[in-house]
């Protein structure tokens, strides 16, 4: 029998390019966690442009940066010292 330890999710990092996106919403619509909403400000091109407003639910999914048709965000792995964790090396 094998065993995994304290296995964790993933947690996402979420960067978004503001005067990249064009305020279509489909970030805010499809995240499975509700991380992301769309901003009360102003882009350069006069969109609302999404902003983050609870990272750590974030599961990493990147459907936010797949469905994205402005390529405005994209999602990056959250390194283990911001998560908190401790990792053990399995050499």
């Amino acid at each position: 029998m094998t065993y995994f330890g304290n296995l964790k999710p993933t947690k996402g990092k979420i960067h978004i390019s503001k005067d990249q996106c064009k305020g279509c919403g489909f970030c805010v619509e499809y995240c499975p966690r509700d991380v992301l909403e769309l901003s009360e400000e102003f882009n350069v091109k006069g969109y609302h442009p999404p902003i983050v407003k609870n990272e750590d639910e974030c599961c990493y999914c990147q459907l936010c940066e797949t469905i994205c048709p402005e390529f405005a965000i994209f999602v990056t792995i959250k390194n283990e010292e911001d998560q908190g964790e401790k990792v053990e090396s399995r050499s």
